[in-house]
């Protein structure tokens, strides 16, 4: 069998981590590599444990938000796919917290029997799910920015080469604008790393 997935757990609950944790640890395909209770332990034990993946659940502290801050400051600073454990059972929720956050998918934690394989195949595959957040990306961008996108992804710098640079420097601002990132280098991060 191939090099198994390597997981790490962003949760507040320790009784649910515990659960988390058995899934993971009974499947054969997964490893589980740590837990962490909050972002910013989440954060440096990623960064330091390097996974595949890690599982964020949504609601670490008062909102949801600080889930999607958590995913998205993992995103950024490790080479981890990430995806959601939530309680929150509103799909519109989750599929903005994946869109903006660059996540692979979601589970919700009433569906903790099927967490070992929403894991793997978040890790491992382009899945309907993970091609629709796609899809709601791309679809806040106008053609000329899919363009610039599409070029920069492809690595085709003379295809760029048809506009100015100003033209193409003023897309690329609002690309980042749009997605909610820095600059080139976090954009080809996320995109290939999706």
């Amino acid at each position: 069998m191939h090099n198994k997935i390597r997981v790490f757990l962003v949760e507040n609950e320790y009784d649910f981590a515990f659960l988390v944790k058995d899934e993971i640890i009974r499947d054969e395909r997964l490893e589980y590599v740590g837990h962490a209770p909050n972002q910013l332990s989440g954060i440096e034990a990623a960064r330091r444990l390097k996974p595949d993946i890690v599982v964020v659940d949504l609601h670490l502290v008062g909102s949801y938000e600080d889930g999607i801050e958590a995913a998205k400051d993992i995103r950024m600073k490790t080479e981890a796919k990430v995806m959601f454990l939530t309680g929150y059972e509103q799909r519109d929720i989750m599929y903005e917290a994946c869109s903006k956050t660059f996540a692979s998918g979601y589970v919700f934690k009433s569906q903790i029997n099927h967490i070992a394989d929403s894991i793997y195949d978040a890790a491992t595959y382009d899945t309907p799910l993970k091609l629709a957040f796609q899809k709601h990306v791309r679809d806040g961008l106008t053609p000329a920015q899919l363009f610039v996108l599409d070029s920069l992804m492809a690595g085709n710098g003379e295809a760029l080469g048809y506009s100015s640079a100003k033209t193409i420097a003023n897309h690329k601002t609002r690309i980042f604008r749009k997605l909610g990132l820095k600059n080139e280098k976090e954009l080809l991060h996320v995109f290939k790393n999706w």
